[in-house]
């Protein structure tokens, strides 16, 4: 049975790390904890996940931990059972199958890693941002972006389906996309990585990791995500800032 349209962050778990690499060239030595968001949109024609948050098996068993995570100087998320996308799903009566589409805004551990339990799903993701993950290099997991899935590329802007605008935001990584939703009463603009922070948003400062050091890409991005938020009348949403995920999720 569908649920009334609506967008709605789910807390998949929480990183504390060096803020610089959020802020690039700011806020060295200070530590931030970061929400892992995905974000569940219920429209008329179906539901959407943008991100499915981290592979929870790799932080829960210590083995795997240490070996997905051991050579990262901030160590795993914190992450507990309740805190998986099915785990988020059945409070609201609803399983991995009654997702119809998963949306990866780009493919980092963090994003990407829960997607085996989607199967059933098609995946969308941008092709440069496929590549890059099935390649690998920083913050993208050897696999994940490898499984037998319903893979769906794209190189562009796209209509996702009615009400849901996929938009090109590289800078962050090659191929990061974003999303602008305007279903029902609700416009907002999903920035993913592209904007961590509301003071990436509103100091236009580029994350701190770019793709082959484009800050110029990033910049230009975070500048088009303002422009579209005005234009839609939509809230600009980070990915990452424990502040905004409270306002937005009301707690």
């Amino acid at each position: 049975m569908r649920r009334p349209p609506a967008v709605t962050p789910l807390l998949t778990g929480v990183s504390r790390y060096d803020k610089s690499l959020s802020t690039r060239g700011r806020g060295a030595g200070t530590f931030i904890d970061a929400p892992i968001i995905a974000w569940l949109i219920e429209t008329a024609d179906g539901r959407i996940l943008y991100d499915v948050g981290c592979d929870f098996a790799k932080i829960a068993d210590p083995a795997a931990c240490a070996r997905h995570y051991g050579g990262n100087p901030f160590g795993a998320p914190a992450m507990h059972a309740g805190q998986t996308v099915p785990a988020h799903l059945r409070r609201f009566g609803l399983g991995p199958r009654d997702v119809d589409l998963v949306f990866i805004g780009h493919g980092h551990f963090d994003h990407a890693g829960g997607l085996a339990d989607f199967p059933h799903a098609e995946i969308h993701i941008h092709a440069d941002e496929l590549a890059a993950a099935r390649h690998g290099g920083e913050a993208y997991f050897p696999g994940e972006c490898e499984l037998p899935l319903r893979w769906r590329t794209a190189g562009g802007d796209y209509q996702v389906c009615p009400g849901v605008q996929a938009l090109c935001t590289p800078g962050h990584t090659a191929g990061h996309m974003s999303l602008l939703v305007e279903i029902g009463s609700t416009a907002v603009v999903i920035a993913g990585d592209a904007a961590d922070l509301q003071e990436n948003i509103d100091d236009e400062v580029a994350p701190g990791l770019c793709w082959c050091d484009r800050t110029d890409l990033a910049i230009a991005s975070i500048r088009r995500l303002k422009a579209e938020a005005r234009s839609a009348r939509a809230q600009l949403l980070p990915n990452h800032d424990m502040r905004r995920y409270r306002e937005i999720a009301g707690s």
